[in-house]
């Protein structure tokens, strides 16, 4: 197993397990993909859920940039409910978890078509 498909395997479990989601793992398998290199960097890899400027990061870098979506206030609400579902105390958000929630949550899958 290669080291993407064991981080691969550690999304969909924590998908299943702290987010209470059963992943599509085609579609999470394209976003760990688009996540590049960072998904093997223990800092890129995550996500710091209280951080306000790493957020905007992910909204203007993520969802404007690479979903093509409006900016707006619905964009910074959809990450919050992202990092409660994640659970607010747990310590590792990892990026790809975090990513594919939000792929979902607006129904942009055609963006990994």
């Amino acid at each position: 197993m290669s080291k993407r498909d064991e981080l691969i395997s550690k999304y969909a479990e924590d998908l299943r397990t702290k987010c209470r989601i059963e992943p599509d793992m085609a579609l999470l398998t394209k976003v760990t993909i688009g996540c590049g290199p960072a998904i093997y960097n223990a800092d890129s890899s995550t996500l710091a859920g209280t951080e306000a400027r790493e957020l905007e990061t992910v909204k203007a870098n993520f969802l404007i940039r690479k979903l093509g979506l409006a900016d707006g206030p619905k964009l910074m609400e959809a990450i919050t409910a992202a990092m409660d579902t994640y659970g607010r105390s747990e310590r590792n958000k990892y990026r790809a978890v975090v990513y594919y929630m939000l792929v979902k949550h607006f129904g942009k899958e055609g963006v990994y078509a």
